[in-house]
């Protein structure tokens, strides 16, 4: 049998516009799995609201979360969780309100931080997310993960140009849009292609055997370090530009079943 491994995106690429995972898709994913495939999430999110799909998928793969920054096998073993450094994260909170910033949260592992209150309910917050208030006074007890600045879209590009102007190489950062525009910041040399690799070399899967999904920026490394990258056609114009191929049908028309059904002949 030649052994497949399939990186999958979550938002806009497995889950449909609701954020959920559809019969289909749950479906056909576990035939795959049946199969003798591996089949494993790549994602922005953070583990506290990826474990769900992990769970309701079966999955027992590896998984990568902050787009690279942690691949772990859930409640087990880490392969690698790169941070961010304390007095950096610090600094950052302290220049908060210079930069225009209207709130900051910081993830760790498992726990969220926030500097404010009442943090808005999406897709990356859902109802009755927990977090901890989080201030200059605060004493952590991790080294965080990410931290996401959240301020309107036509703020981000000045506040990513001076923060770069201050701290270099020191972090690497992305610029988010949507209902809740930020830029997300991680370690340097943080992408989702990381950990696919990783877990392919805990595999021994080749490279030409990977097929990676995804629709957005932060797939593109992933995208085009798979041996067969594979891009929604609801994906930007710039990643589909690298894919080996498109979709049909977009996230929301269980675009990512129905390609691998066909590919795999289910």
């Amino acid at each position: 049998m030649n052994q497949k491994l399939i990186a999958i995106d979550l938002d806009g690429t497995t889950l449909n516009d609701h954020s959920q995972l559809t019969p289909r898709t749950i479906s056909t994913l576990e035939s795959i799995q049946k199969d003798g495939h591996i089949v494993m999430i790549a994602t922005g999110r953070p583990y506290r609201n990826s474990k769900e799909f992990y769970d309701t998928l079966k999955l027992t793969s590896p998984l990568v979360n902050f787009n690279g920054a942690l691949c772990h096998f859930p409640d087990k073993k880490d392969f690698y969780h790169k941070t961010l450094d304390l007095d950096l994260v610090m600094d950052l909170l302290d220049y908060q309100e210079e930069l225009g910033v209207d709130w900051i949260s910081v993830e760790g592992k498992k726990q969220l931080y926030a500097t404010y209150k009442d943090i808005p309910v999406s897709e990356f917050y859902p109802k009755n997310t927990k977090s901890t208030f989080i201030s200059m006074e605060t004493k952590l007890d991790e080294r965080p993960t990410a931290l996401s600045l959240f301020m309107d879209e036509d703020k981000q590009e000045i506040v990513r140009t001076r923060i770069i102007e201050k701290y270099g190489n020191e972090l690497s950062i992305r610029t988010w849009g949507g209902k809740l525009p930020c830029l997300e910041i991680v370690a340097p040399g943080i992408q989702k292609a990381l950990g696919v690799d990783e877990v392919a070399r805990f595999y021994n899967i080749d490279r030409q055997n990977i097929l990676a999904f995804g629709d957005e920026d932060n797939d593109m490394e992933m995208i085009d370090y798979a041996g067969h990258g594979v891009v929604m056609t609801n994906g930007i114009p710039t990643l589909k530009k690298i894919a080996n191929d498109i979709t049909e049908f977009t996230n929301d028309q269980d675009g990512l079943a129905i390609y691998l059904e066909k590919y795999f002949s289910l």
